[in-house]
């Protein structure tokens, strides 16, 4: 298989990366992800903040050659992926929040909406950038059912409920990549998703 094609100027901004990063310890997939989030970001930080669970990405390569649904909590994440996904395997993309008109009681529409996606799609990849609720309702209703994400990635952004939404996922058996801390994003998980999908893309044979 062909790498995957990068624009002239994403190839010397990841050049700029190498250089101002090494050396480093990280293994090549999951630095793939991390150059890419530094990429969108302009933040080195984010070394400290992004984490995997064990198997993660061995996982991650396997469902997105699967063409397994990509649901994403809201649409700008969904934009920012949607690229790299008609490119490479094509898999159905959702944006969960495009699911509900309304929020349900006590809820918020995001999360609804990705309640109902998980619904549908419980086997699927939830890309979480922005929503903590979403992504706590999905850790509190997932780790108790016989089918489960084949990834999360939970990477909300703000100060209400973001850290504990993120330790609630840690503490899950999901397969998942998090983004500690209060940092995160539609750009930030929409790079770790794109940066997955183009090194899946590239170890196929």
């Amino acid at each position: 298989m062909p790498p995957y094609p990068h624009h002239p100027i994403l190839q010397t901004s990841f050049a700029i990366i190498d250089r101002e990063i090494d050396p480093h310890s990280w293994p090549a997939p999951e630095y793939a992800v991390l150059r890419r989030i530094i990429h969108s970001t302009a933040d080195f930080e984010f070394q400290q903040w992004l984490k995997f669970s064990p198997g993660a990405i061995e996982i991650a390569i396997a469902a997105l050659q699967a063409q397994v649904p990509i649901i994403t909590d809201v649409g700008m994440v969904r934009q920012g992926c949607q690229g790299v996904v008609q490119r490479t395997f094509q898999n159905p993309l959702i944006a969960a929040v495009d699911l509900a008109d309304a929020a349900e009681p006590g809820r918020t529409r995001t999360e609804t909406g990705l309640l109902r996606a998980w619904q549908q799609y419980p086997t699927g990849i939830f890309v979480i950038g922005n929503a903590p609720t979403a992504l706590q309702a999905l850790c509190d209703r997932a780790v108790h059912s016989p089918q489960q994400p084949a990834l999360v990635i939970g990477a909300p952004v703000g100060f209400v409920g973001v850290e504990a939404a993120k330790a609630a996922l840690a503490q899950t058996q999901l397969p998942h990549i998090r983004i500690e801390g209060r940092k995160g994003g539609s750009p930030v998980a929409a790079a770790i998703i794109n940066a997955l999908l183009i090194w899946a893309w590239e170890q196929q044979p």
